[in-house]
Order: structure tokens, then C-alpha cells, then sequence
């Protein structure tokens, strides 16, 4: 018929088709073993063809997918969040960093400042020489706080100016933009100045300032528990919840608790004068006290053979682990010791309202670290968890720098210069432990304190 044509035969098949065309039809005379032979050498042609042209399809296949997995594994280059002065986006603001160093070096560290010492430290939270000091040992550590130039050969900004706007937002809390009129420091360049701030102090004074009691330091922490009446007394426990105005909505449930909003919750032991000797962070709110408890590494270097001597007597009897004053939620471990509910007799009513008023110590140091740095009071705005873990460690150790900084006088030789230089005994750098002993500590801790041998002998 007229507009048909005949189809077009398949390039794949062109081999058979060929083959086809060459094998020709054998006479009758032909043998019948060559017929047969013949018809398997065409077989094997084909069959031998089609296998070539499969393993090119296969081999064409992997060597696509390589390429592929290579393209995959290739490091993404990080596209910038934020613009700048790049094609389709607004040019940066002149902000005259220069200009904002000059008005913070005139307001506070030149030769006849502006602002006062009491108004310097209500609004860094710290003393002019230990904020310098710390801005040093920061621009040593890391060269992002070293004053530099752009590629226009402008200067930016200075350590200094960065290392403020990160103290400010720490102590007050406040936008990541709050201080860009007066410092005239971009938003950007806050936040990433708040957390390489953070990092660095974490780095350079957390060994020293986040570390446990050594062996100078249990020492004085037992003659003044003897002084306040609990003699064995390494500090007060307890638990404060930091709130978390950003949690994923997926995670309120596991992080929201009794607070009704979802909260981070802060272990810490503080001793009378408020420095933190421990503190574990980053257990969901909806833990409580016993759970936390049981996930910190508080009596760690205890159950494993290699805390500090802690010796001292009790109605003429002699022990050797320290305790805790804690509330009434605790287990009844020999190593906390919880107020009397319910007291009956002057002596029980007398050692209920001593125990309260001394666990109180945790509860004041909760109270300044908060009031001192705002940032902690207020709900957390951001939605990473690394970034709250930053923020919480830099606050306890700038806080702990504080109290070393300014504390009394009025006990001598409490805290020597000596005391944070002292070695500190750890699993690896002192005595190892056999597992008996790991096992009898265990055993010790969990002992009950109605035993003839507590701390409430003091009763």
C-alpha cells in the first residue's frame, strides 16, 4: 500500500541479521553432521555477539555509576548564608570599624576613660585587667581576633571589638545585632564571633577552671565544712534548667518536663564561695534529678580508684569519702546527705534547717551565674545543641574566673596561687585501679545512710 514502508530492523540485531544472510541453505546431498554443525556454529556466532554486546552495555554502566560516586563524594563547597559584596546582593554597609575601636579604647581603656571601674565591670561582669588579660590569651590562641586588612587594604575589625560584642550578648543576652551602632559590628560577624569566643575560652582555661577537686583543693574544702558544722563536706548538688525557645518541634517531648517548655538541664556541685567544681550539661528536661545523676560523671573518678584522699572523723570515727548536701529527691548514697523530712527533737530540727541553709550554696551560685550572665536566664534562641553546650561552658568558666578574680580576703591563704598549678589526679595520670576496688567503691557508694557509720553521726 501506498505511505508503508517496511520496518526498520534494529541495529542491535544487525549482527544476527547478517549471519542470518551468509548461512545458506544446504542442498539435500549435504551430510547430516555438517548440517548440524553448521547450525551450532551460527548458534555460537549469535550467542557470542550478543554476550559482547552485554558486557560493553555493563561495563559502560559501572564505569557511569564511578563517576557518579566520585561526583558524590566530592566536597560540596559551602554556599555563604549571607551576602555581601557579590554580584546580586547589596554591598556591605561602611561601617567605620576604626571609628567604633576609638569610641570603645576612649570609653574604657584609655589613660582617662570615660566610664569608671565600677561602670566597667556592671557591664563587662569582670574587672578591666582580667578582661584584657583574656582578650590576649584569645588573640594568641586564635588568629581570627588578630586585626587584619581586607583585600581593599581597609582594616577591620579588632579582637577587642569582636571579644566585647561576644561578652556583651553573653551577659545581657541580648540580639546577635544589639551592638552594631556602637562597636560597628555586623550581625554575621557577632554570632560567629560569640561562638569562636567561646571555643577559645573552652580551650584555653577549661582544663583549669572546669576541673575537679585535686588534692590541695579537698583540703580546704573539709576544714571549712568543719568550720560550718559538716565536717566531710565537699559541696552542695543540684540541678537548674536552662529553656530552649527553639527546640525542633519533634523533640519537645523528650526535652519538655515539669517546666512545660522544652529545657536543658545543668548539673553542677558549688562550694561556699560559689566557685563550680563540677558541671555536667545537656540531659533533656524531661530527666529528673536522679536520672541525671546516674548519667554525669560526678563520682566517676570515685567508683574508679583514683579520687583524692578525703580523710576526716566524725564522733571518733574515721572516714574516707567525701559528701554532697543534697534534696530530698537523691538516692540514699553514703556520699549525699539529704535534710530530715519531718524532723522530731531540737537535734533533728537543728540539723534539717543547717543542712538546707548550707545546700543553699548551689542555689546561689545558680542565682549569680544567671543574674551575671543573662544569656542563660532567658530562653536560648538558637537550634543547635553544640551551640548551647558552648555558651553553658564558657559561662561556668568565665564565672569560676570571676570568683578566683574577686574573691575575699577574709580567710587566709584559701585559694593560693598554687592551688590551680597543683596536679591534678586523674585515671590516666595517677594510680590505676583493680576491678575489686572499682567493685567496693561501687558497693560504698550505694550504701545506705541509716548505717552506723554516716554523716548524719552528726545529728
Amino acid at each position: 500500500m501506498k505511505g508503508l514502508y517496511p520496518p526498520v530492523p534494529d541495529p542491535s540485531c544487525a549482527q544476527e541479521i547478517h549471519l542470518i544472510k551468509n548461512f545458506s541453505i544446504p542442498s539435500l546431498k549435504m551430510d547430516r553432521l555438517t548440517l548440524v554443525q553448521n547450525i551450532l556454529t551460527t548458534q555460537a556466532n549469535i550467542l557470542s555477539s550478543s554476550m559482547h554486546q552485554i558486557s560493553t552495555v555493563l561495563q559502560g554502566g559501572a564505569v557511569a555509576a564511578q563517576e557518579v560516586l566520585r561526583e558524590e563524594q566530592k566536597p560540596k563547597k559551602e554556599t555563604p548564608k549571607r551576602g555581601g559584596s557579590r554580584k546580586g546582593r547589596a554591598p556591605n554597609l561602611r561601617r567605620d570599624f576604626e571609628g567604633g575601636y576609638q569610641r570603645l579604647y576612649h570609653d574604657y581603656f584609655s589613660e582617662s576613660p570615660v566610664y569608671t571601674d565600677y561602670q566597667f565591670r556592671r557591664r563587662f561582669r569582670m574587672h578591666k585587667n582580667l578582661f584584657l588579660k583574656i582578650v590576649e590569651d584569645v588573640e594568641k590562641h586564635d588568629d581570627y581576633f588578630v586585626h587584619k586588612v581586607d583585600a581593599l587594604g581597609k582594616p577591620g575589625l579588632r579582637g577587642i571589638q569582636k571579644i566585647t560584642s561576644s561578652i556583651r550578648i553573653l551577659a545581657y543576652g541580648g540580639a546577635m545585632d544589639a551592638n552594631d551602632e556602637y562597636i560597628r559590628i555586623g550581625e554575621s560577624t557577632a554570632s560567629k564571633s560569640l561562638y569562636r569566643f567561646c571555643q577559645a575560652v573552652i580551650d584555653l582555661y577549661s582544663g583549669e577552671y572546669l576541673r575537679a577537686p585535686n588534692e590541695s583543693d579537698v583540703k580546704r574544702l573539709l576544714a571549712v565544712g568543719k568550720d560550718r558544722g559538716f565536717p566531710g563536706m565537699l559541696g552542695s548538688l543540684d540541678c537548674m534548667h536552662w529553656q530552649w525557645k527553639n527546640c525542633p518541634t519533634a523533640w519537645h517531648g523528650q526535652y519538655q518536663g515539669k517546666e512545660k517548655v522544652p529545657t536543658i538541664v545543668l548539673e553542677a556541685v558549688a562550694s561556699y564561695d560559689l566557685w563550680i567544681w563540677h558541671a555536667f550539661f545537656g540531659m533533656p528536661g524531661s530527666n529528673n534529678d536522679i536520672t541525671v545523676l546516674d548519667a554525669s560523671p560526678l563520682f566517676t573518678n570515685l567508683m574508679n580508684g583514683v579520687a583524692p584522699p578525703c580523710e576526716y572523723q566524725i564522733n571518733g570515727n574515721d572516714y574516707h569519702q567525701g559528701y554532697y548536701l543534697a534534696d530530698g529527691i537523691y538516692p540514699d548514697y553514703s556520699t549525699l546527705v539529704k535534710t530530715i523530712s519531718q524532723p522530731q527533737g531540737l537535734e533533728r530540727k537543728h540539723f534539717a534547717k543547717m543542712q538546707e541553709a548550707a545546700r543553699k550554696d548551689v542555689e546561689r551560685a545558680f542565682g549569680v551565674l544567671q543574674a551575671r550572665f543573662a544569656i542563660v536566664a532567658r530562653p536560648a534562641l538558637t537550634w543547635s545543641t553544640d551551640k548551647l553546650h558552648l555558651v553553658m561552658k564558657t559561662c561556668v568558666i568565665l564565672h569560676n574566673m570571676i570568683v578566683e578574680d574577686e574573691r575575699c580576703t577574709h580567710i587566709d591563704n584559701f585559694y593560693d596561687s598554687n592551688a590551680s598549678s597543683s596536679e591534678i589526679i586523674s585515671p590516666d595520670a595517677g594510680r590505676r585501679a583493680d576491678f575489686s576496688i572499682f567493685v567496693l567503691c561501687r558497693i560504698c557508694r550505694g550504701l545506705e545512710t541509716q548505717n552506723s557509720t554516716s554523716p548524719y553521726e552528726m545529728i
